[in-house]
C-alpha cells in the first residue's frame, strides 16, 4: 500500500467532526501556495496587463458603484 492510499484509508475512517480537519488543513496549504504565486508573479510583472487593462476600462468608462 502506498503512502498516499494509507492515508486515503486513514482519512475515509475518521469520525466526520474529525474528517473536516485534514480537509481545512489541506484547503489553507493550497490557498498558501497560490497565494505565493500571485505574489511571484505580480512581483515579476507578469500580472501587470490586469492593471493596464482596469485603467484602461476606466478610462473609457469611470466605474460605478453598484
Amino acid at each position: 500500500m502506498t503512502r498516499l492510499e494509507h492515508l486515503q484509508v486513514e482519512i475515509s475512517a475518521l469520525p466526520p467532526h474529525d474528517f473536516r480537519a485534514p480537509r481545512d488543513w489541506i484547503d489553507a496549504k493550497d490557498w498558501e501556495a497560490w497565494d505565493r504565486r500571485i505574489a511571484a508573479d505580480s512581483a515579476a510583472g507578469r500580472l501587470d496587463f490586469l492593471k493596464r487593462e482596469a485603467l484602461a476600462a476606466k478610462a473609457k468608462d469611470p466605474l460605478r458603484d453598484f
